[in-house]
């Protein structure tokens, strides 16, 4: 395999049509790059790929994980990389193509994954019990003085990465930022990245209305049918953890639909904050397909079949 071509943009930007389309013209499957639709039992939520997509075109890391198991961006890098590198119907292949919106993942791929300290029992176990007696907002305002960059992107709500920030803050006396050097690992393979995107206002608004359409596809009964493990990582994620507070009467329905719209606009803001760092991104509106098809085929041309 020569070169991975890599489509990202933020949430609802469109990227599920064009991968179609961009998969037929290289005649290649999918790499799934969204760490939500890796699990199974949720596709509302994490808008995974459709019956008719996936029977469509081929599709790795879709639904394959329980809900309650551990994966992280370092597990990510390793599965795709043997994917690629491994004898089988990618490595044949002079292209592949991943795409999705979990930026970390894509990094972890394309660049490698920073050499974190590992950490010690002593600084978890102290978190842990912190995170239980003073709550996540307390350990947020926290990192917002410890490292200040990092809380300028990370989902706060999100608990794990909380508190991991913290925990190298504390045991190494650095910034959590300062591991992030984001130095790139070399790698068999060129890659090939194109960004996706629209006006702000069209993408709020597409939001707005994909939550809406989420709700009437059954969000809230598939929340219902996995909220015996609210508690598991897989689920601390935008759409369940307010159908969960709507659950547990700490809001209306109709509140928490407003809530899933909200995090998901701000969870948009800050995928393109860190997508727009990426020099390397050239950048298309969605509905470009036959320039984006254009750009395609100027690098395959220089490529060697």
């Amino acid at each position: 395999m020569d070169t991975l071509f890599v489509i990202t943009g933020p949430t609802a930007v469109g990227k599920s049509e064009l991968c179609l389309r961009v998969a037929h013209h290289l005649g290649v499957p999918i790499i799934n790059a969204d760490s939500r639709q890796l699990y199974a039992g949720i596709p509302i939520g994490t808008a995974a790929p459709t019956q008719k997509q996936l029977s469509e075109v081929k599709h790795y890391f879709v639904s394959t994980l329980p809900l309650t198991e551990y994966y992280s961006a370092s597990m990510y890098e390793q599965d795709v990389l043997s994917l690629l590198n491994e004898p089988g119907e990618l490595s044949h292949h002079p292209y592949a193509l991943l795409s999705g919106g979990s930026m970390m993942y894509i990094d972890a791929v394309c660049d490698g994954i920073d050499d974190i300290p590992t950490i010690d029992d002593v600084t978890r176990n102290l978190l842990r019990q912190r995170l239980e007696e003073e709550g996540l907002e307390r350990l947020v305002e926290e990192l917002k003085i410890a490292d200040p960059e990092y809380y300028a992107i990370v989902d706060r709500k999100n608990t794990r990465r909380v508190v991991h920030a913290l925990e190298i803050c504390y045991m190494t006396g650095r910034t959590y930022t300062s591991y992030r050097v984001r130095q790139q690992h070399p790698r068999s393979f060129s890659v090939v990245k194109i960004g996706l995107n629209r006006e702000r206002q069209e993408l709020y608004d597409r939001i707005n209305r994909r939550v809406e359409q989420m709700m009437e596809e059954g969000l809230e009964e598939e929340a219902r049918r996995v909220y015996p493990l609210k508690g598991v990582n897989s689920l601390n994620t935008v759409g369940y953890r307010e159908l969960f507070d709507y659950f547990d009467g700490r809001c209306t329905l109709d509140e928490a639909v407003e809530r899933i719209q909200g995090a998901t606009r701000r969870y948009c803001r800050k995928q393109l904050t860190w997508l727009k760092r990426d020099t390397r991104i050239k950048w298309f509106h969605p509905d470009q397909g036959d320039e984006i098809l254009a750009y395609i085929d100027s690098i395959t041309s220089k490529t060697p079949n």
